[in-house]
C-alpha cells in the first residue's frame, strides 16, 4: 500500500490574477493555474514528476524535505510583515 504524506503547498494569485502554487519542501516543485482548482491540479501534477524523479535520483531524493507521517507539524498561518528597510528608499 503506498504512503500518503501531505506536503504543505503555498498558493499566491499574482497581480495579474494568475495562482501561483509552490511545494517548499521539494525543489524546483511549482506550476500556476487561471484558477485556483487549476493551480492545485498542476501542481499536484508537478509534484508526481518531482517524485518520479526522487525515486531515480538519490541526489535529488535527499533535497526533499520529507514530511512527517505523525502529523505532529501544523500549519499556523501566513502574514504579510511590513518593515522599514531605509537603504531601498
Amino acid at each position: 500500500m503506498p504512503k500518503i504524506l501531505n506536503f504543505k503547498t503555498i498558493i499566491e494569485q499574482d497581480e495579474d490574477g494568475v495562482f501561483v502554487a509552490s511545494v517548499p519542501a521539494i525543489p524546483g516543485c511549482h506550476s500556476q493555474g487561471d484558477t485556483y482548482e487549476k493551480a492545485l491540479k498542476n501542481v499536484a501534477e508537478a509534484m508526481e514528476l518531482c517524485l518520479e524523479e526522487a525515486t531515480e535520483n538519490k541526489q535529488y531524493r535527499s533535497q526533499i524535505g520529507w514530511p512527517q507521517q505523525s502529523g505532529a507539524s501544523k500549519f499556523v498561518g501566513v502574514v504579510d510583515l511590513p518593515m522599514k528597510i531605509p537603504f531601498f528608499a
